[in-house]
């Protein structure tokens, strides 16, 4: 069960890593640019533990699959970004695809 609760801290921080390069202007912006380095850094750390319980091709897809779900969610809030019916059907997959994993015994 732990090893979800570091999956869920590791996709947290990747979201954020992705929300923070969004704003770091192409590194331009010394404070984003900090923050993108080190959200990077928690969320690898904290994937590394969870890697302990998760096989690893199963925890790194739920891993980047989750925050690419979040990413695009954030998106359409923070950067008013469209969410299409494209969109929504591909998170509808994804969604999907880890469930998929998860139900695969994984952990």
């Amino acid at each position: 069960m732990i090893a979800w609760v570091y999956l869920g801290v590791a996709v947290i921080f990747e979201i954020t890593v992705a929300l923070a390069a969004g704003k770091a202007k192409g590194f331009t912006d010394a404070r984003w640019t900090a923050a993108t380095l080190l959200s990077g850094a928690i969320a690898t750390y904290f994937l590394g533990l969870a890697l302990l319980t998760f096989d690893v091709g199963v925890g790194y897809s739920i891993w980047t699959s989750v925050a690419g779900v979040g990413i695009v969610l954030l998106g359409a809030v923070f950067f008013n970004e469209r969410l299409s019916l494209k969109k929504l059907c591909g998170i509808a997959m994804v969604i999907g695809g880890v469930i998929g994993l998860h139900l695969s015994g994984a952990a």
